[in-house]
Formats: structure tokens, sequence, C-alpha cells
């Protein structure tokens, strides 16, 4: 009986150690190196600023609102733009990609 239990506790040890800490280990490694690059990217000025598409959405006339509000682009617009960088993190950097 205690060859079954401590087998079966050796295992699930086994599994632990071997996968969850590992992983977890590498991916907070990649969340830490991703977090400090943007913020990096950041503060030097290389992304865009915001209240440029700010000021390209004031310039759009009511009648094209109407058909912009329906299709939610106000919403839909940052979250592609997030895509995009995002896309270009896991792809471009070789730390993440």
């Amino acid at each position: 009986m205690f060859s079954i239990l401590s087998g079966a506790l050796n295992v699930v040890l086994g599994f632990m150690f071997r996968a969850s800490v590992v992983k977890w280990g590498a991916f907070f490694v990649l969340w830490y190196v991703v977090t400090e690059f943007v913020s990096v990217i950041k503060s030097s000025g290389l992304l865009p600023d915001a209240a440029k598409l700010n000021d390209a959405f004031s310039g759009i006339p009511s009648g094209v609102w109407y058909w912009l509000d329906l299709f939610a682009i106000a919403e839909g617009a940052p979250m592609i733009v997030g895509a995009l960088a995002t896309r270009f993190l896991i792809r471009r950097l070789p730390i993440i990609g």
C-alpha cells in the first residue's frame, strides 16, 4: 500500500517539477522581458501617439459616423492596432518567437 501511494506521489511531484514549474519560470521570464522592452520603446518615443488617431477621427463627417458607429469602428480600431503590435512582438523578436 505504501509503495502505491509513494509511486503516485512521485508521479505527481515529477509532473509538477518537470512540466509546470519549468514552464511557469520560462513564461515569467518572457513576460518580464516583453514588459520591460515595451516600456523602453514607449519611453523612447518610438510608438505612435494616440492623439493623432483622435485627430483623424475628428475630421470625419457625421454621415460617415453613422456607418462607423454601426460597425463599431471606434472600438475595433484600437483592437486591430493592438493585435498588429502583438503580432509584431511575437513574430519579430527573437526572444519570444
